[in-house]
């Protein structure tokens, strides 16, 4: 099958428009349930009281029900006696109240002058502490209108009212369609030695099971499919002809020669849309097979998240006569440039957090595959396709994944990657048992300290090496930092070293053999502290980085120089031993380093801040370091100097 081609990409506007032309005159089907099962449903029809509540007069206070006429003129200079059983009877909150009574008066308000006499000091006029029958609600009065998604309280008020059974809409029927010959489901997994190098675990059914249901909708999730065109064809025309609403089929959606969705469909149904100018998403399609729309959703994790949060969600919320929650944005400043592609929309994840009255935006990596840059994400930046990007510090409105109120605990970290950020992220959590999150842009050591001059962040990681005095990190604070007071602390001494693969194939030795013909480098960032500490090794060998095959090819963290070695894109690269460890790959040392935080001296009253100071004092955290293996965290905490340029 020859491969397919964007020819008609739309934008994602014009996308959106043409497919709910397949849907906006749809709702689901009315069906009547019980009352204590209606959370979260939609009601079909107009609500109304079948009895009034309450349904009697009854007591709103403990005390005494009275004859209100028989208490004018009580007063406390005068006040009167009422003989109980005949002016006055004992009543507690919620009994009906007597006939020929209407007032009670609050027990605290009485004095008691013998087992058949009490004594008032204040009048009661009439239906004071009475809740009067109806008070909450009048039979035949609406309780809620069609469309209405019912609420815990919304249930209580339905049966108060005599409503035992409730009219609502069918929940959607979603069925998901995972397809892939690669593909293995999480349940037949036993062990994961099972996993083969060209298999993978079927993460996003999963994924759009939960956003399904998070639009009150079920999903139907059916077996693998695997990469076949007759197979594929099959599935589809069995669901078509379902009860399903709506069909998501998941992966072969791109221009491969493998991916045959958008041929199907467009055989047995209409392709509506076959390329959505959107990144991640582009590979979406959009069509209707049986009059049933159906989804192509990309097999990136990114992608299929976006495509359903774009096509899917309006849709499910629609039928149901849902209105879709409103997006919740905030101006930021981003902390560094973000290109981007003109004529695409993109969807930048990105980390905020408040930096004294600035709100900053780090971007994640914008991989489509990488899940992650969502879970760790607390917003998303949508750059138009009229523009280029966003200029590093320009404003621009980012859509909220997390409350606000959270950007306050957010503590934003930019400069050189080291594993213990993360594990600072989670201990700081454990030891204040607060929702501090740490924002991280690894941008390397220098990016870091010009980060801390712009004001763009809390603190830096540096462990930049001054080659002629053999120090770190003080002479680059006097350099780049005048002006600002600062507090330069230990985090750890750790081993960097060169990554090679495991049981070195390769053979490689030392810094030498970078010179080989055979041997393919990846490096780190210019600016990083371990590519200044490469370079310092290669000048010291009269080593030229001409002589390097990869010196170009970068990477910004340790664990991606790792990545790198074990897949093969590189036989080489210079990084820490945590890193080398955490993916089982061999280790050559070359240098013992320190790592440092710089901390701008007036946040150090910041409580956060203050909490990640105690949190890298504490012996827990020292024990979680050392198992990482190639860190020395004994000085982890302690203030180096202060500087003042």
């Amino acid at each position: 099958m020859k491969r397919n081609i964007y020819l008609a990409m739309k934008s994602l506007p014009e996308a959106r428009e043409i497919f709910s032309r397949a849907w906006r005159e749809k709702k689901t089907v009315a069906e009547q349930i019980n009352t204590e099962d209606a959370l979260g449903r939609v009601t079909s029809e107009p609500v109304y009281a079948g009895i009034s509540a309450p349904t009697y007069h009854s007591a709103a206070m403990d005390g005494i029900a009275v004859k209100s006429e028989k208490t004018y003129g009580a007063t406390e200079q005068s006040p009167i006696v009422l003989k109980t059983g005949e002016d006055a009877v004992w009543i507690n909150t919620g009994n009906s109240l007597p006939e020929g009574y209407n007032a009670v008066v609050m027990v605290e308000k009485i004095h008691e002058l013998d087992a058949s006499h009490i004594e008032i000091m204040q009048p009661a006029y009439p239906w004071q502490n009475i809740r009067k029958v109806g008070e909450d609600i009048v039979a035949t009065q609406l309780l809620f209108p069609q469309n209405h998604l019912i609420r815990p309280y919304d249930m209580g008020s339905l049966v108060a009212a005599g409503v035992f059974k409730v009219m609502v809409r069918r929940k959607p029927k979603v069925i998901i369609i995972p397809t892939g010959t690669e593909i293995v489901s999480h349940r037949d997994v036993a062990d994961f030695s099972q996993l083969r190098s060209n298999l993978i675990i079927d993460s996003n059914s999963v994924t759009l099971s939960g956003l399904v249901r998070e639009a009150h909708a079920e999903p139907h999730v059916l077996d693998i499919t695997p990469d076949e065109e007759g197979a594929i064809r099959s599935v589809l025309l069995a669901v078509a002809n379902s009860d399903a609403d709506l069909i998501l089929i998941n992966a072969g959606s791109s221009a491969g020669s493998k991916d045959y969705t958008a041929g199907i469909l467009s055989q047995i149904g209409e392709v509506l849309v076959h390329g959505v100018a959107m990144m991640p998403g582009k590979p979406t399609i959009l069509a209707v097979v049986n009059g049933k729309p159906v989804i192509g959703i990309p097999g990136y994790p990114v992608s299929a998240i976006l495509s359903f949060e774009q096509f899917a969600m309006p849709m499910l919320f629609h039928i149901q006569g849902l209105v879709p929650p409103k997006d919740r944005s905030i101006k930021v400043r981003t902390s560094r440039a973000i290109p981007s592609k003109l004529g695409t929309e993109e969807f930048v994840r990105v980390n905020i957090g408040r930096v004294r009255e600035r709100c900053i935006a780090t971007p994640l990596p914008r991989s489509a595959g990488s899940i992650t840059t969502l879970t760790r994400a607390e917003g998303i930046i949508r750059i138009p396709p009229s523009s280029e990007g966003v200029g590093q510090d320009e404003e621009i409105k980012a859509g909220l994944l997390v409350d606000e109120e959270d950007l306050k605990d957010t503590i934003v970290v930019i400069g050189s990657h080291d594993i213990t950020i993360d594990v600072i992220a989670d201990e700081v959590r454990l030891a204040t048992r607060r929702n501090i999150r740490i924002s991280s842009g690894n941008v390397g050591s220098l990016g870091g300290l010009i980060a801390l001059k712009k004001g763009i962040c809390h603190f830096a990681g540096s462990h930049l090496l001054d080659t002629q005095t053999g120090e770190y990190n003080v002479s680059y604070i006097n350099r780049y930092l005048k002006g600002m007071r600062i507090s330069l602390f230990r985090l750890v001494l750790r081993e960097q070293g060169l990554l090679v693969q495991k049981n070195n194939p390769k053979g490689i030795r030392g810094i030498t053999d970078l010179m080989r013909g055979d041997v393919a480098y990846v490096n780190r960032q210019t600016g990083s502290g371990t590519r200044i500490l490469l370079d310092y090794n290669l000048t010291r060998q009269g080593i030229k980085h001409e002589a390097i095959k990869g010196y170009d090819h970068e990477e910004f963290t340790h664990m991606s120089v790792a990545v790198d070695v074990l897949s093969g894109a590189a036989d080489c690269g210079m990084a820490i031993y945590a890193a080398a460890k955490a993916l089982d790959l061999d280790f050559i040392p070359m240098d013992t380093e320190q790592y440092d935080l710089v901390i701008p001296s007036d946040f150090l009253d910041d409580p956060n801040i203050r909490a990640v100071l105690d949190t890298i004092r504490s012996q827990r955290f020292r024990n979680r370091v050392r198992e990482l293996g190639g860190y020395d965290p004994s000085k982890s905490g302690e203030l180096v100097m202060e500087i003042n340029p």
